[in-house]
């Protein structure tokens, strides 16, 4: 368990490390025209949003499905499988919605009193993407190592538990989610699913979720038939880390929940 003062010093580290000031970021291209959600659309979001909290949960809970609120938000849950440690690993679980017949793959975001997932935030070099993970990647795309480092980790039981509930319940949908490390992982790994499941539709609904890759990774998944959404909280700063001035960028999918309350949905990347 790593001590108070380390995980204070490493939260200094990673805002030095990854914020810059305003003057060295490139200037803002201009939005197109922004939309506001109906609160129909925004409860569409709920289950989610509970999927992602649920994350966080010991995997032996998950796969119980016994991990108090956020479990009993989405009762109907089916199980497969979970794995992870918390720490070299991020939690992970994938099993099956009947409500909304889609596969769920969930991913832990990040646990500031664990020291190793804080530094998988902060290793922020850009490599490419394992080939034998990402068959036929477009070269050019570059991710950040930590995020990139973590999906590794897990990918072939994901993978492997995935095949297991589409074989199981004979849906074609597949939706991965997260919160802020979590999000990265998750974005990162429905990419993976797409490519390793090309026959099946995958979608990913990220929160907080942080600037995952460069220019050319989000251009590529702009590209796919991947619905993506990445809903941002108020003044939450982790969605603009990595800075822009590293070469990370966003892709498009972009909701942002005003102070008001209010969700806007804001086009291009």
């Amino acid at each position: 368990m790593a001590s108070s003062f380390t995980v204070k010093a490493c939260a200094a580290l990673l805002a030095a490390a990854l914020v810059t000031p305003a003057a060295a970021l490139p200037a803002p291209a201009k939005r197109q025209t922004l939309s506001v959600l109906t609160a129909t659309q925004i409860s569409s979001f709920k289950p989610y949003t509970n999927y992602a909290s649920t994350a966080y949960c010991q995997p032996a809970a998950t796969l119980a499905w016994n991990c108090g609120a956020n479990c009993d938000a989405n009762p109907s849950f089916i199980p497969v499988a979970s794995g992870g440690d918390g720490e070299l690993t991020q939690f992970w679980y994938v099993g099956y919605d009947p409500t909304l017949d889609e596969i769920i793959v969930g991913h832990q975001g990040t646990n500031t009193k664990e020291i190793l997932p804080i530094l998988e935030d902060i290793s922020i070099i850009p490599i490419p993407l394992d080939s034998k993970l990402f068959p036929g990647l477009p070269s050019g795309i570059l991710a950040h190592s930590g995020f990139a480092g973590s999906q590794e980790r897990s990918a072939t039981d994901v993978l492997a538990a995935v095949k297991v509930a589409l074989a199981q319940f004979g849906t074609n949908k597949i939706t991965v989610t997260g919160h802020s490390l979590g999000a990265a992982i998750g974005l990162v790994d429905s990419v993976f699913l797409h490519l390793q499941l090309p026959g099946q539709t995958v979608r990913f609904v990220g929160y907080g979720q942080p600037r995952v890759a460069n220019q050319a990774f989000a251009d590529y998944i702009d590209t796919l038939p991947i619905s993506v959404t990445h809903v941002n909280n108020m003044e939450d700063f982790v969605p603009i880390l990595p800075g822009r001035f590293l070469g990370y960028h966003h892709t498009s999918g972009e909701v942002h929940i005003q102070d008001s309350g209010s969700w806007t949905v804001c086009p291009g990347e």
